[in-house]
């Protein structure tokens, strides 16, 4: 190892540079990471394949500037010098997580050299050399080491947009070609349409940037303050650092600063702070980590109370509540959450105005919540009725907008697919079919040669098929069967209760192809006429699945249990071999445990046996299902009295017809054995969690679920106090005997909305390590258990399978005491937390939008006087000052319904009992809002009063389209059917998804039949599964049915 000195210019906090000297060892044997090395490096990290036609050297302008390009899956054999990286690391922005996540992602063909460790490659700068000149020189020098290092087998080329470079170092060596990017598109990736096009989108938007600097002069925004400066406020607590919440229905005028840390303890606040004002919120973006200063209190503003339309453009200041809130404005973004954007290109009329130069256009994002993007295209009008994706490459202090460039298109305004494709964008999901190599990890399963145990594991494994009686209870149609139960009475009088759960981490190693995928993915996307799974079908339909008769692995978690009481005296955690014995579905489990003979000819299992065989299997089966029913009640009961919570969230089933299609909305039906099998589940994952956090108590994965903030019970109470019920929400025990004792007799809705607006208010449950937070902290609020988990669902959950290998490695340190290989360090933990709830928050957003998008299709052009559909019921729950909040039982839609139109006219009730818009007035209070005309009518509605609903669709070119909701009459809806929906929440017979899914089809009828069996062939082979999905499709999401719940509770 040799020392040097490397001399550095760092700036200091009064901006001044300061030279540095710092010791600089080098060593010979830093590893190449190629597999072609013949040199004997180290091979125990991701290496760069042997199998392409040349290693692709980029140099740091080329990083900076066309990063995204170099993410193609397709360019492959990509080396970062340490050069490059360290120069990314130091620019602004999110580049250099977005470097360091490609070379970390096992997919990409790429590795990072640690050139400037290595003694043969390190270069010392000159002196009076260029910053530029000296890393040029310095990579230039490492891709020629490296040529010669693989005994040039592999030609290098390196790309840099440095002419001088180019003339200097092209043929300067053998086998180490030096050229532009551009040159290199062409010459090596001349079909990469794409990447040519992006590669043209960038360099023009760069042009743009540059003449657009020179024009203009005058600041339209204050400039950010230097990072050292912001980091040193936030320490003193002159400014506060958060997450910017950009209000959508106030995009343009109104912002949040959620705070973070320590912050709301050394400041003393107790709400999050408003952002008034473009000016104020000073370029950040919806979600950039900022620093806020706070305004002096005469300035502090209110929160906006009335409703509001979506609308890119305000109009002007709203009405507050008059209570002004801690206001302030961003100085500085300490990080940028800058992605992908879905963006609308303007129309032919609005393009010519918009700039003296036709290239630069303004397009409007389909999230509200982000500033309208100047880009440069000339595709402007071949592309107005087209949602296509933009990047935002740079918001100057000098530009009213943002600047980006296109990257690519999505599809057509209005077609199914296009608008799928946009809801995936705008929530960062990527999910390309299953590649070759991860389905060659797959085990080999067919109907002619069936997967079968293997006798190794047999021999390591814990028997269960001879001596439990074990059954799955699911949905109809549920392929994915992840957990199993059993319960039997023991020789010495007790019980034992048993949890089986699939054992997905034999099949997926940890750290290969198919684990870092499921890792990617985090999660199985659910939308509403598809879902996107985490792991290949061959696992999560077949070898992995507990279906009944056939050998699975299985992880098992065996109690015993007092006879009585229930108590546990032990617990054991086993792999194992189980055979279910049989697939209940909630129904047929339900009847049996309600004395219902008739559900037995719905058990495949105990067709075609003798009658005596038969009876006596039913009344094993009955006795077990009755009997965890029994204890499942008393582990609710302890629960329950620690303070658990029973939550509200309307599920809906989605009911398919022969073509699966789906034929009916119903809202799923509350079965006792619905909680019997959640109880389980619930009692599994706590205990799994006090295993793992005994064995790892630093390194382990846990979910907690905080307290929340008492002012965010603010409108439960006040919605409760309106009807005559207390709610104490100092706990979660209070709050639960609170909401036990609102009870309505006259109408279940209202508990039912009461608890809506509990789980509103409740903050997110989250994943975390144990070593990030004092025990303290481990606690489920919502659940009432001092430690929990995710154990049961590792199909469908990669935090799942993260527990299933800290439970093996603390039964293999029970055993044997070595070290746990497959455990994860608390740093990395905390990262893979840090990403799993953002992929989930990202899976609950998609599911929602997606059925708000069909909820929309099957809206649409329906006339609503003809069309039975479109008038429902609806329920108030929320008052504001121009008109009020509904919930419309039927379809669970929530939506704001106008009492004042924008004309300025309030509604009046005609001599029908219908309503009519005419001028007057409106004037509100805590539980109720008055309409008055000027001739002295009166109209009132009050919280929870039942009205007639009118369900309109409004359409928008740039943006989603919402349900709109209309006030009809001041009276409940009057028919049978909703007599009916009052009673058992059933649906009318509708074929929403089945109308919009034929009309897509037939808009691209042509295409589809082109490629039909290569469709149908992909989806088979890689499990990214479309309309025969929907078996499971909301029996698993509880959110679907757009109640905002911010928080899943249950799971």
């Amino acid at each position: 190892m040799l020392r040097t000195e490397k001399v550095l210019q760092l700036r200091g906090q009064q901006g001044r540079s300061v030279r540095v000297v710092r010791e600089h060892y080098l060593r010979p044997d830093v590893p190449c990471r190629s597999a072609l090395c013949r040199a004997a490096c180290p091979r125990d990290a991701k290496l760069l394949s042997d199998d392409v036609t040349h290693y692709v050297v980029p140099d740091c302008k080329i990083v900076q500037d066309y990063l995204e390009i170099l993410e193609f899956p397709e360019l492959k054999g990509i080396i970062f010098m340490q050069t490059v990286c360290q120069a990314v690391q130091h620019q602004k922005g999110r580049r250099h997580y977005k470097l360091r996540s490609l070379v970390k992602d096992a997919r990409h063909d790429c590795i990072v050299f640690a050139n400037e460790f290595h003694q043969h490659c390190y270069l010392p700068r000159q002196k009076g050399e260029p910053t530029e000149k000296w890393q040029t020189r310095s990579i230039y020098n490492a891709a020629v080491w490296y040529y010669h290092h693989c005994l040039g087998q592999m030609p290098v080329v390196m790309v840099t947009e440095d002419e001088d470079a180019i003339r200097q170092y092209g043929n300067e060596t053998e086998g180490v070609f030096v050229i532009s990017f551009k040159n290199y598109l062409d010459n090596f990736w001349p079909d990469l349409k794409a990447a040519h096009e992006l590669f043209d989108s960038i360099l023009q938007a760069q042009g743009e940037r540059e003449s657009e600097s020179q024009e203009n002069k005058g600041k339209e925004y204050p400039e950010h303050l230097p990072l050292e400066i912001l980091e040193a406020g936030i320490k003193s607590g002159r400014y506060i650092q958060g997450t910017l919440n950009v209000n959508k229905h106030r995009a343009q005028l109104e912002a949040f600063v959620r705070l973070q840390g320590f912050a709301s303890k050394e400041t003393e606040l107790q709400s999050d702070i408003l952002i008034y004002g473009a000016r104020a919120r000073n370029r950040a973006i919806h979600g950039d980590v900022v620093a806020v200063e706070l305004l002096p209190l005469q300035e502090w503003k209110g929160r906006t109370v009335a409703l509001c339309e979506n609308e890119s453009e305000d109009k002007g200041p709203a009405e507050t509540t008059g209570d002004p809130m801690p206001t302030g404005k961003v100085v500085g973004i300490i990080q940028k959450n800058w992605r992908d954007y879905v963006v609308t290109f303007p129309s032919k009329e609005e393009i010519q105005p918009q700039s003296r130069n036709s290239q630069k256009v303004l397009v409007t994002p389909w999230d509200y919540r982000i500033p309208k993007i100047r880009i440069s295209t000339q595709q402007a009008e071949a592309l107005q009725d087209y949602r296509v994706v933009v990047r935002i490459d740079s918001w100057e202090s000098t530009s009213v907008y943002p600047n980006g460039h296109f990257v690519r298109v999505l599809g057509r305004i209005g077609d199914l697919e296009g608008e799928i494709a946009a809801i995936l964008v705008e929530n960062s999901i990527c999910v390309a079919p299953f590649s070759e190599i991860q389905m060659s990890e797959m085990p080999v399963s067919s109907a002619e040669n069936p997967w079968k145990v293997s006798p190794e594991e047999e021999k390591k494994r814990l028997d269960l098929r001879d001596t439990h009686l074990i059954f799955s209870i699911d949905p109809k149609g549920c392929e994915d069967v992840d957990d199993a139960l059993s319960v039997r009475a023991l020789p010495n009088g007790n019980l034992e209760l048993g949890v089986h759960i699939a054992d997905v981490t034999h099949f997926v190693a940890a750290n290969s192809y198919t684990d870092v995928e499921a890792r990617a993915r985090a999660t199985t996307y659910y939308l509403a006429d598809r879902r996107y799974d985490m792991l290949p079908s061959v696992l999560s339909a077949d070898v992995c699945s507990l279906l009944s008769g056939v050998d699975r692995y299985a992880v098992s978690v065996l109690w015993e249990l007092k006879k009585e009481s229930y108590e546990v005296l032990r617990v054991c955690y086993n792999k194992s071999i189980i055979r279910s014995a049989y697939k209940l579905v909630y129904e047929a489990a339900q009847g049996l445990l309600d004395g219902d003979t008739s559900v037995v000819s719905d058990i495949l299992e105990l067709k075609d046996l003798d009658e005596r065989t038969r009876q006596k299997k039913l009344s094993e089966l009955v006795w077990a299902i009755s009997k965890l029913t029994d204890i499942a009640r008393h582990v609710r009961a302890k629960r329950d009295s620690r303070g658990a919570l029973e939550l509200e969230g309307v599920e809906i089933r989605v009911q398919l017809d022969d073509k699966h299609n789906i034929h009916d909305l119903i809202p799923k039906q509350p079965l006792e054995v619905h909680e019997t099998v959640a109880e389980c589940m619930i009692l599994a994952n706590h205990w799994v969690a006090k295993k793992i956090a005994e064995h790892f108590p630093h390194q382990a994965l846990l979910r907690q679920h905080p307290p929340p903030r008492q002012e965010f019970f603010t409108e439960l109470r006040e919605c409760a106090s309106a009807k005559g019920f207390s709610m104490d929400t100092r706990s979660n025990k209070t709050l639960a005997e609170s909401l036990d004792k609102a009870n309505d007799p006259l109408d279940p809705i209202v508990n039912m909305l009461l608890r809506s607006m509990a789980t509103h208010a409740m903050s997110n449950a989250l994943y975390f390590s144990t070593g990030s937070c004092p025990d303290w902290e481990f606690h489920h609020y919502g659940l009432a258990l001092e430690k929990y988990t995710h154990f049961t669902s590792p199909i469908r959950r990669y935090a799942d399978m993260v527990v299933h290998r800290l439970l093996t490695a603390a039964a293999l340190s029970e055993a044997k005491g070595d070290v746990k290989d497959d455990v994860f360090s608390d740093k990395d933990l905390q990262e893979l937390c840090k990403h799993i709830n953002n992929r989930n928050r990202a899976a609950q957003r998609a599911q929602k939008q997606s059925t708000e998008l069909f909820q929309c299709m099957y809206f649409k052009d329906k006339a609503p006087e003809a069309e039975e559909r479109c008038i429902a019921d609806g329920v108030i729950y929320s008052i504001r000052t121009n008109g009020v909040l509904v919930f419309v039982p039927r379809y669970g839609i929530k939506g704001a319904a106008y009492m004042k139109n924008k004309e300025g006219l309030v509604i009046s009730r005609q001599g029908d009992g219908s309503c009519a818009w005419k001028p007057g007035s409106l004037q509100r209070s805590q539980s109720k809002i008055t309409s008055t005309t000027t001739t002295g009518e009166s109209v009132t509605l009050s919280l929870f009063d039942h009205i007639t609903v009118k369900i309109l669709v409004q359409t928008s070119h740039c943006h989603a389209d919402t349900i709109k909701l209309e006030i009809m009459k001041n009276a409940p809806y009057q028919t049978s059917a909703t007599e009916v929906s009052r009673k058992n929440f059933h649906l009318v017979k509708s074929d929403l998804v089945k109308e919009v899914s034929q009309s897509a089809e037939e808009a691209q009828r042509a295409q589809e039949k082109a490629r039909a069996e290569v469709i149908d062939e992909d989806y088979q082979k890689y499990c990214q599964t479309k309309g025969a999905s929907l078996y499971q499709l909301l029996e698993e999401i509880r959110d679907l049915a757009l109640l905002d719940v911010s928080a899943d509770i249950r799971t």
